[in-house]
């Protein structure tokens, strides 16, 4: 495969996993939502369980795969790794995302484990609305990292501007 055909299926690899993980907490704020608001125990209680099962099968390998494909992306296309402040942006942007995302695992395993035992409980309530502000944080990061790679602004780190430098050649000395 050439060279170009490498460089298109790392973007499109990163881009998928992007917008599904940007899809999968939009579906997970919604399960969010409906827990916290909700007035049927037995939808209150499915949705928690479906928020583990959503986090654990589709966000977390989406998350990775997200991060991993975004390193890729940067080693075999023109935007390199350390060239443009933008890439390094998203960059912290996902990696903190990931790291997050991971720490959560935990009170989202606690309510679900709460919830398919029974009716949640009053001492719960503190949870159910930190999940609900999370995935709405993690919403917003998410569409920062998304503009951030729609609209790529200008400014390249000082390696990047020895290496647009060193691409360009010696400058030739007039006699």
């Amino acid at each position: 495969m050439a060279r170009s055909g490498v460089r298109k299926l790392a973007l499109t690899a990163h881009v998928t996993s992007s917008v599904g993980w940007m899809g999968a907490v939009a579906c997970f704020l919604a399960l969010a939502i409906a827990g916290l608001v909700g007035r049927e125990d037995h939808a209150v209680r499915a949705a928690y369980v479906a928020m583990k099962l959503t986090t654990w099968a589709v966000i977390v390998p989406l998350c990775l795969a997200s991060l991993l494909t975004g390193l890729i992306d940067s080693f075999v296309t023109p935007w390199g790794f350390f060239r443009h402040y933008w890439v390094i942006a998203k960059l912290v942007l996902t990696t903190l995302a990931t790291a997050v995302l991971l720490v959560h695992t935990q009170p989202i395993a606690l309510l679900a484990h709460h919830a398919a035992q029974g009716p949640l409980g009053a001492d719960l309530h503190d949870v159910r609305v930190q999940l609900l502000v999370d995935a709405a944080a993690a919403l917003c990061v998410l569409l920062a990292a998304t503009a951030l790679a729609v609209y790529k602004p200008r400014g390249l780190t000082r390696y990047g501007w020895r290496r647009q430098q060193e691409s360009r050649g010696p400058v030739a000395q007039s006699p």
